[in-house]
């Protein structure tokens, strides 16, 4: 398997990983602040710091991209990386590349 499925697995591989990705498939633009109050809705208490190292893995997976507006931190899902695993294990009669 090539690195950057490695990543992708390796990334989905921990539920508050998969959970902050279910939070921001929700709405795009949240800050580490609203990610972690709307995580611990959810019952998942991580600290900041956890909250930010987890946000970290899933952005060098390619999952999180992280772009700043002023002095805002602005985290957004991005799917691409999914595309390739989901391709991977398509039977022959289901693909249909462009």
């Amino acid at each position: 398997m090539d690195d950057a499925a490695d990543l992708t697995f390796r990334a989905l591989a921990d539920p508050t990983r998969r959970a902050l990705l279910d939070v921001l498939v929700e709405r795009d633009g949240q800050t580490l602040f609203e990610l972690c109050t709307r995580m611990t809705g959810l019952g998942i208490t991580s600290s900041r710091q956890a909250v930010t190292q987890h946000l970290a893995v899933l952005e060098e997976a390619g999952l999180v991209r992280v772009r700043r507006e002023g002095r805002y931190r602005l985290h957004d899902l991005d799917t691409t990386p999914l595309d390739p695993v989901r391709r991977r294990w398509l039977r022959p009669d289901e693909r249909t590349d462009p």
